[in-house]
């Protein structure tokens, strides 16, 4: 691999991590077992059957979770402590040939990436979740979904498409995530409000 694609692939997996990483994970071990890619050494564990498998069952749990109200909230909750670590080091493990320094940076940057991305993702399914439809909430996971497999699909074949598809994906990460957080607040002092009534009374 080149350089351009060594980052693409490195950024791609950190993203995608931090929206579904098992998605993410399986569509790697996938085209490496199958002779589609040849996946840097640190990263061939991915193709292990036994990865694989554990990824599949894991986004099949996921691909519902996160479609229901409430339940996907909990879920992502819950994969902070997941996503942002793996994100990181599935960066790393994307430019160790080029050395200890290189992983280092990618696993910097990944774990950075893979935070916004996931708070991207969970602070607006909390919004979303605010809507009384289920629809929005489908909407929403399948377009995340088909998202982390095209990305981290383009990473792998069309790395500079990718690279410039991600340069805008982060202006609009930069300008969601402070509207989402707003939203977060207000939602949080109307939740207050209701249950200091409730209370009350």
């Amino acid at each position: 691999m080149g350089i351009v694609e060594i980052i693409a692939l490195s950024m791609g997996l950190a993203w995608a991590s931090g929206i579904n990483l098992y998605a993410a994970v399986f569509v790697l071990g996938w085209l490496g077992s199958t002779g589609n890619l040849e996946l840097p050494p640190e990263l061939q564990i991915c193709s292990d059957p036994n990865v694989m498998a554990a990824a599949g069952f894991m986004y099949f749990v996921e691909f519902f979770a996160d479609k229901v109200p409430g339940v996907d909230t909990g879920w992502d909750a819950l994969h902070t402590f997941i996503r942002i670590p793996a994100g990181a080091l599935l960066a790393a493990g994307a430019v160790g040939e080029l050395g200890q320094s290189a992983e280092v940076v990618a696993l910097l940057l990944g774990g950075t990436l893979s935070a916004a991305s996931h708070a991207t993702k969970a602070g607006g399914r909390v919004l979303i979740n605010t809507s009384p439809e289920p629809v929005s909430n489908w909407i929403a996971s399948i377009t995340e979904d088909v998202a982390v497999i095209v990305g981290v699909w383009s990473a792998l074949y069309y790395p500079e498409l990718f690279l410039a598809g991600l340069f805008f994906i982060l202006l609009l990460m930069a300008w969601l995530l402070p509207r989402i957080w707003q939203g977060l607040r207000l939602l949080a002092a109307r939740l207050k409000k209701y249950f200091g009534k409730l209370w009350a009374s």
